[in-house]
């Protein structure tokens, strides 16, 4: 069976990135957009990622141009987008595709450990569903990527024990994230 670990991410000037470099921190591997009403989130994963890096916590920054092409730049302007606007720190990685047939490896993987629950309730969460239903009539029952700023949560021995929607609160995850310290 497949771990974590036997996955790897490539970087903008075209290396790979083992997870195993990763083993025995906390994860949150996360695909983001420069674009898009979550790009705010940006913000709390850089409070979690000054917080908790040296505790053992890791941002995995995959930025994604899949949906409504929130991501149309190139990875060194979305790098800098990124430090100007929200004095990120952590890196991101090569902009790469999370659902279909270009899809990184380590995402299908993700996807058949924590599929998708719904977006909980709330007004973010009634649009998402909303949109979505108007798109894909199957969007409730296929693991696939929803959206951007679906996050995943890695604990230390390499189990991916939660899958955090765009809709959800951003402390619940940091609450997740920091149990498993």
């Amino acid at each position: 069976m497949a771990s974590i670990y036997d996955y790897s991410i490539p970087t903008p000037d075209g290396k790979e990135v083992s997870l195993r470099d990763f083993a025995g921190k906390v994860m949150i591997i996360v695909n983001t957009a420069t674009g898009c009403g979550f790009t705010p989130q940006y913000k709390e994963l850089e409070e979690i990622y000054e917080a908790d890096h040296d505790k053992g916590i890791e941002i995995i920054d995959i930025p994604c141009n899949q949906f409504m092409g929130q991501t149309p730049g190139t990875d060194d302007e979305i790098h800098e987008f990124c430090t100007l606007h929200y004095n990120t720190r952590f890196p991101q990685y090569k902009k790469s595709d999370v659902n279909g047939e270009n899809a990184l490896p380590l995402y299908a993987y993700l996807k058949s450990c924590q599929g998708f629950k719904g977006f909980g309730k709330g007004i973010k969460a009634a649009a998402m569903s909303a949109m979505l239903a108007a798109t894909d009539k199957n969007y409730k029952t296929n693991p696939d990527i929803k959206w951007n700023f679906t996050k995943f949560v890695v604990d230390r021995e390499g189990n991916v024990v939660a899958r955090f929607e765009p809709t959800a609160d951003m402390g619940e995850l940091r609450k997740c994230a920091e149990a498993l310290l």
